[in-house]
Order: structure tokens, then C-alpha cells, then sequence
């Protein structure tokens, strides 16, 4: 069988060159067969925390917990109800305090003050205007309208007289 074997490189000796690259060859299955693979197609790790949330767990006892708290609460009043016979107390005694009640007094009482104190100034003042002469300068007034109206009024008795010229 050596003889029909055609080595790709040359040689001297055809047996021996196919012995070594049967060998070669050999050598080449048992690598690839055992070789590792290069790319990891491996699924990732699973890590606990990611899928037991333990924080949410956590404030979900808690939230039962209040629940349990308030539903206990409630029966005992509930139970406290039926053996009282549920008389209600709904007297509310409670005053509105307010925290700045004194400071808005204060400013009622300053605020009065002032008025009080421009009450004073404006009522011990005199008069700038003199009412009587505004009197004698609209009767006169009186007399020019009724001098040059078509039909002047009787200021006196409040009516309208035709003119006659």
C-alpha cells in the first residue's frame, strides 16, 4: 500500500513518509478532539440576590405586619362596641389654637393706633377751602346761566321759564 501512497512534500523514503504523516495525522485528530472551545456559549451565572429579593420581602412582612396591627386594633374597638352597647361618643371639646394669634394682636392693636392717630391729625386740621365764598361764587354762576340759557330755570322755584327777548 505504500507504493500507491504520493506524499504532498517531497521525499526519499515513501514508507517512512507515510508513516510520519500518518502519525502527524493522529497527533492532529486526538488535538481536535480534544480541544476546548474558544467562544463561551455557557448560559451566565445565576446569581441569589437578583432573583430572591430580599428587601422586597422585607418591607412586604412589614406591610403585613401593619395590616395585622390595624385589623387588631380594629376588632378590639369593634368588640369593645358590641359589649358596650355601641354608645358613641362624638363630643369634640377641641379649641382652634392658633401660633400666631398674639402677633396678629398686635398688629390689630398698631394698625388701630395709626387710624386712630390720623384721625386726630385730620380732625384737628382747619379747613383750607372757604365754603361760604364757593356759595357766593355759584349763585353768581346761577345768574350768568340763567342769562345765557334758551330756557332759563327758576332757581328759586325749580322751573323752566320760556325766555322772552
Amino acid at each position: 500500500m505504500h507504493r500507491a501512497y504520493q506524499p504532498i512534500t517531497p521525499a526519499n523514503n515513501k514508507l517512512l513518509k507515510k508513516r510520519w504523516d500518518q502519525l502527524r495525522f493522529d497527533t492532529h485528530r486526538r488535538k481536535v478532539t480534544s480541544a476546548q472551545a474558544v467562544i463561551d456559549n455557557k448560559p451566565p451565572k445565576t446569581y441569589m440576590h437578583l432573583h430572591l429579593k430580599l428587601k422586597k420581602l422585607q418591607m412586604e412582612e412589614e406591610r403585613l405586619a401593619t395590616v395585622e396591627r390595624d385589623n387588631r386594633i380594629l376588632l378590639e374597638k369593634m368588640s369593645f362596641i358590641m359589649r358596650t352597647r355601641g354608645r358613641v361618643d362624638n363630643k369634640n371639646d377641641y379649641e382652634h389654637k392658633s401660633l400666631n394669634k398674639t402677633a396678629r394682636q398686635r398688629e390689630l392693636l398698631r394698625v388701630t393706633h395709626e387710624n386712630q392717630a390720623i384721625l386726630k391729625r385730620i380732625s384737628s386740621k382747619e379747613p383750607h377751602y372757604n365754603h361760604m365764598q364757593w356759595e357766593d361764587e355759584w349763585k353768581v354762576n346761577q345768574k350768568y346761566m340763567m342769562y345765557i340759557a334758551n330756557y332759563p330755570v327758576d332757581w328759586k322755584n325749580k322751573k323752566k321759564t320760556k325766555k322772552t327777548t
